[in-house]
């Protein structure tokens, strides 16, 4: 071995904070696969209603959680909530048009707050409150939005009979209902156990290195007033989105309703839907690293 082949670095995984624009694209539909695939779970999970009170699992909160704890929190987060726009909403058809962008904005956001304050997913105090942060930030601006539709008047109240202020209370209940089922029952357990489970097992495996407590990934969520500027804005621009669809705007609806026509075996096309953009991702992913592999062995 020649002084200046030995003096050649071995070139590493690339890390989060350089990740190349296939490696997000990765994390983006590998988040938007597992969140769409943990909704159709949820579809068949029971309901209870206690009057106008609904008990009721909005979602699996440790799936997304994980996500943006391993990988980066922006492009895990922009992914997930779209996984059940396409692999429920559309696929089901039971899509709301632009009134789905009132989720989707505050889902998006709560995970992505959520995700930059883990910055070592060993600590498992770090994901659960990740966890609860995220369906605190998406439960907490959804219910503000509800209650503002009633008082502003595009949508009917449901009442309790003698209790002038039911709309309050209903809606606090449905926010503490919603935090400790999806926040802490569906989220900060199972998430903290299972981020520290695969920390530094899944993301070799997509061609990235794991997360290094000491070198935080830049453009993570901060405690900046511009980034507090840009968050109230978002929720804000999710509240005209649920006005819109209050008001019977329907640009984009789509609602042929397959599970009513056909059943809940159609629940089978969007688990077949899931699998298959699953395999391409692990299969792209071993293709990314199959090329790495090739390119520090011609580099050594």
């Amino acid at each position: 071995m020649t002084e200046s082949t030995a003096a050649k670095p071995r070139r590493s995984l690339p890390d989060p904070q350089a990740l190349s624009s296939s490696q997000k694209l990765m994390v983006f539909v590998l988040s938007m696969t597992l969140f769409g695939l943990a909704n159709i779970f949820t579809e068949v999970l029971p309901e209870f209603r206690l009057g106008p009170i609904e008990l009721s699992v909005s979602y699996l909160a440790f799936v997304p959680v994980v996500m943006v704890s391993l990988f980066h929190p922006l492009y895990a987060a922009l992914g997930a909530p779209l996984g059940e726009i396409v692999f429920v909403d559309l696929l089901m058809g039971n899509f709301s048009g632009i009134g789905e962008l009132e989720g989707y904005i505050q889902l998006a956001l709560g995970l992505y707050v959520g995700g930059s304050l883990v910055r070592d997913p060993r600590r498992r105090w770090q994901v659960a409150a990740a966890a609860m942060t995220a369906v605190l930030i998406d439960k907490g601006v959804g219910g503000v939005v509800d209650m503002s539709k009633v008082w502003i008047g595009v949508e009917d109240a449901e009442h309790v009979e003698g209790l002038p202020e039911s709309v309050l209370v209903i809606e606090g209940f449905a926010f503490l209902s919603d935090f400790a089922v999806s926040g802490v029952l569906f989220g900060a357990i199972p998430a903290a156990y299972l981020a520290a489970r695969l920390h530094g097992r899944i993301e070799p495996l997509m061609g990235m290195m794991p997360r290094d407590p000491a070198r935080p990934i830049p453009g993570r969520a901060r405690q900046s007033a511009a980034f507090i500027a840009l968050a109230v804005f978002l929720a804000l621009g999710s509240a005209v989105f649920a006005f819109l669809q209050a008001a019977d705007v329907r640009f984009g609806v789509w609602e042929p309703d397959f599970v009513d026509r056909y059943g809940p075996g159609a629940l089978w096309f969007s688990v077949v839907a899931c699998a298959v953009v699953f395999v391409g991702i692990v299969a792209a992913a071993r293709a990314v690293k199959r090329g790495d592999r090739e390119d520090a062995g011609r580099e050594r």
